[in-house]
């Protein structure tokens, strides 16, 4: 077994925050760019103008 700092890491493209690879993602791992549902759902709302 695999320690998890021997594991692949990659970078949020949302909060920025480092993520591991994870056996769910072992078949589209280059695709992945958001460490959860929620930076995945939030990458697509604009931001509010504050005017």
């Amino acid at each position: 077994m695999k320690k998890k700092s021997d594991l692949p890491t990659k970078v949020c493209n949302n909060c920025g925050r480092p993520f591991a690879w994870r056996k769910k993602w072992a078949s589209n791992w280059e695709e992945v760019k958001y460490c959860s549902d929620r930076c995945r759902s939030q990458r697509s709302k604009p931001l509010k103008d504050s005017g």
